[in-house]
């Protein structure tokens, strides 16, 4: 399938059959795009064809050997890799969207490389993260956790983060970001089609008795207290450390701050020049939203990605128990539909 980028009617269109979850959107053909895709698949063959991967590895451990893996998952440009930086810093195995990589070696018909989990006897706990979108339909509408459930993952170890941002803001990042990759017509259409595909994951790990604690990146506005509140939530309360959230290696020198960062092995393509801010510690990174047309906004208004952000901002107010006047500093006017 071709989206008509340059339609907003199409765009809503498409929106639609994400939120009603029509079937279509998974048998759908999906077009070639450049370097990126050179199949004409559907959806339900590629994510069959990683979870078919992923099971060789998954089907013969007992359910005691897997890690507790707190998963966690948004649509692109969420801040998802400071996150995972973050964990990294903890001395936890943090993996760096490994599942997409499958999926975007699928996509061009390479051979796949399993990701392979360790034994949760020499790691009890790991982190990954996973990002919705942007270059193509398939990684915009697919479901990361559906992939670990259907290939054996037992859902009782497992712990959903569902990630979001403020939605001006995050689709600033992708037209600033990305815009070597993709027009800018094309990263509006599916930055609209991820925010609500992501929206559709915490919806999946509910289904599947799956723990779904909200982070939404405008809490690292206060780092320090709203990392210390999401680890006491996930039970991780006896590895938090400050220096994980103050203190990083200052960039440049010889050992990152991300040693226990774990990273695919991917095309050049998406080796995307300045794509993730080098920093020394983790905290909120402003994004100024007046280049965004009124075309653009409307966009997000019409889609439903607004809401969806707000249904975010009330979920991640009650699962951290932010209060009144945190939750006004920390999201504005927002706040105020999570009040």
């Amino acid at each position: 399938m071709i989206l008509d980028v340059t339609s907003a009617d199409s765009i809503a269109q498409m929106a639609a059959l994400i939120r009603a979850e029509h079937p279509s959107l998974d048998t759908m053909p999906l077009s070639p795009v450049g370097a990126f895709q050179s199949r004409t698949v559907a959806l339900a063959t590629l994510m069959r064809e990683v979870t078919n991967c992923l099971a060789d590895n998954f089907r013969d451990r007992a359910a005691q050997d897997f890690p507790m893996l707190y998963f966690a998952c948004g649509k692109a440009r969420v801040g998802s890799t400071a996150l995972s930086n973050l964990f990294g810093m903890t001395g936890m195995p943090s993996y760096y969207q490994p599942l997409k990589a499958m999926l975007r070696d699928a996509m061009v018909g390479r051979p796949l490389t399993p990701w392979v989990i360790p034994s949760g006897t020499g790691e009890p706990n790991l982190f990954s993260k996973e990002t919705i979108g942007p270059y193509v339909l398939a990684e915009s509408l697919f479901n990361p956790l559906q992939l670990l459930i259907e290939a054996g993952y037992p859902p009782s170890r497992l712990h959903l983060i569902a990630l979001d941002r403020e939605p001006a803001s995050a689709l600033a990042s992708w037209l600033d970001k990305l815009i070597s990759r993709a027009s800018d017509s094309t990263l509006l259409a599916h930055y609209a089609i991820a925010a609500l595909s992501a929206a559709r994951v915490a919806s999946y790990a509910r289904q599947h008795g799956i723990p779904v604690t909200h982070y939404v990146y405008e809490v690292s506005k206060e780092p320090l207290s709203s990392i210390r509140v999401l680890f006491d939530r996930l039970g991780l309360s006896g590895i938090f450390a400050e220096k994980a959230v103050t203190s990083w290696q200052e960039p440049g020198h010889a050992q990152g701050t991300n040693a226990r960062v774990i990273f695919p092995a991917e095309a050049t393509i998406y080796k995307v020049p300045n794509l993730h801010t080098s920093d020394s510690a983790y905290r909120y990174q402003f994004r100024a939203t007046s280049s965004l047309s009124d075309h653009q906004l409307a966009v997000l208004e019409r889609c439903g990605v607004n809401d969806v952000y707000r249904n975010s901002v009330a979920a991640c107010v009650r699962d951290l128990d932010l209060n009144a006047s945190t939750a006004a500093r920390l999201f504005g006017e927002r706040a105020g539909v999570a009040a």
